[in-house]
């Protein structure tokens, strides 16, 4: 089971750019090592390191020694190859949630799988919150506060009780387990033909 998502108040990351595809979350190359190692140092390593390995000035890393757990971009996160891995290095990295205008269909059902919250807002809220310190996220009410500033964001409402509750998908199911089973015990005495004997 995942850990419940309720609300996050923490440092913000902000990356200024849209279309930040999946390779660019994680390269490629890293994604031999298995994931009992965390993927967490590879985040967005091509931004973060020069092509000898020495760090560059990038503020991914200075958010993430402020302790950031909220990162904000532009349009289209996550867009290109379905990789999980992508999502595998913000959560290892400590993110709960990725705020945007639009995300990759595929990583946004990766993330929430993996417990991280795709928030989806307008793009002159992104550019608010782009220059905002701390916020935080409240996924009950379904807002990111900024100071005085309110800005609300989307999410698919199974992908919300998911999140709320740490639940996969076989916990969502599980949550109608009474409704399953009476819809089976009607089932069976109004077609009894359907099932076979169990003798």
């Amino acid at each position: 089971m995942m850990r419940p998502f309720r609300q996050v108040s923490a440092p913000v990351c902000a990356l200024p750019q849209a279309n930040i595809d999946t390779d660019q979350l994680i390269p490629a190359r890293f994604m031999k090592r298995p994931r009992s190692e965390g993927y967490g140092n590879f985040l967005l390593y091509d931004t973060r390191f020069d092509e000898t390995a020495a760090p560059r000035v990038n503020p991914v890393d200075e958010a993430l020694t402020q302790g950031a757990q909220v990162m904000v971009a532009r349009r289209n996160f996550g867009s290109g190859s379905s990789r999980e891995a992508a999502v595998y290095a913000l959560v290892d990295a400590g993110f709960r949630c990725v705020i945007a205008p639009s995300f990759g269909d595929i990583f946004a059902g990766n993330a929430v799988n993996n417990g991280l919250l795709p928030a989806v807002v307008d793009e002159a809220c992104v550019e608010a919150l782009l220059e905002a310190d701390t916020v935080c996220v409240d996924l009950e009410a379904c807002q990111v506060v900024a100071g005085d500033a309110v800005f609300p964001f989307r999410i698919d409402p199974v992908w919300r009780v998911k999140l709320l509750n740490g639940w996969s998908d076989i916990d969502l199911t599980l949550s109608h387990a009474g409704a399953i089973r009476a819809f089976a015990q009607a089932d069976r005495s109004r077609r009894p033909w359907a099932r076979l004997d169990s003798n």
